[in-house]
């Protein structure tokens, strides 16, 4: 279904069975397989691939030579129907591959809101990526990550399979990485160097929870103490200051072991 106000190229191939909203965009050579959703008001540019199952929220900007949905790259995928749901407002720069879910897993890719993926981003089959997330230029997840809340990654970082990023992490370019990295910590590769500071102040956080959160840290990271020692430290603190029980549930959730 291709509602009356959407904008479709006549050189553009959306299939019978796709559902198209109000006043979505389609460029020249774009093709939209039958069970897909696009929802209202979104841009698809040209020569863009989106397969599905795949369920494309509002406001999304989709631009050249994208491939939005297609079956993953995983050798055990049979052709099961998978699915990727991608919320609003997201921002998916050329050349970007994103990949739908695998039944090994919850069977489904996530994408929230606000994300933006700059020019051939790949993320693999079953990520979850939260909300106001940035992905430079040629960041690479592999299957099963999940990037938390306002977390920002520089270029050619490659993240590996299950490793976890937790909210408001800043991860610098060029980086692999193979452990999970810590709500509010900035990492180069698998060595932590600190907290993101500038991303606290910029997303409203105050100077005593930011001061907190640094003591936080250093429990973790300079005072000698194993991580089981840690874990207990960071749950006390917890109790004083809000801010820090979502750093002491990631680093107590955490199964691959965090960067050092």
């Amino acid at each position: 279904m291709i509602d009356a106000s959407a904008n479709i190229h006549p050189t553009a191939l959306v299939e019978s069975g796709a559902v198209i909203g109000a006043n979505v965009e389609v460029g020249p050579f774009t093709y939209i397989a039958a069970n897909v959703t696009v929802g209202e008001g979104s841009w698809i540019g040209s020569h863009v691939v989106i397969k599905g199952p795949t369920r494309i929220g509002a406001r999304n900007k989709i631009f050249q030579f994208a491939s939005v949905g297609e079956d993953c790259q995983d050798k055990k995928y049979a052709g099961e129907p998978t699915e990727l749901v991608m919320g609003d407002d997201n921002v998916v720069r050329e050349c970007v591959t994103i990949h739908r879910g695998t039944v090994q897993d919850k069977g489904v890719t996530r994408i929230a809101n606000r994300c933006l993926f700059m020019a051939y981003v790949h993320i693999g089959h079953d990520c979850v990526v939260g909300d106001d997330v940035i992905l430079a230029n040629n960041v690479t997840l592999a299957g099963h990550v999940q990037i938390g809340n306002h977390a920002i990654v520089g270029g050619l970082s490659a993240f590996h399979q299950f490793v976890k990023v937790g909210d408001h992490a800043f991860i610098a370019g060029a980086s692999a990485v193979h452990k999970d990295v810590p709500t509010y910590v900035m990492a180069r590769g698998d060595n932590a160097h600190g907290i993101n500071v500038e991303g606290l102040k910029r997303r409203g956080f105050s100077k005593e929870a930011i001061t907190l959160i640094r003591r936080a840290y250093k429990v973790i990271y300079r005072q000698n103490l194993t991580l089981e020692e840690a874990k207990p430290k960071l749950f006390e603190m917890a109790d004083e200051c809000a801010e820090i029980r979502p750093l002491a549930e990631f680093v107590m959730g955490s199964e691959r072991g965090i960067v050092r």
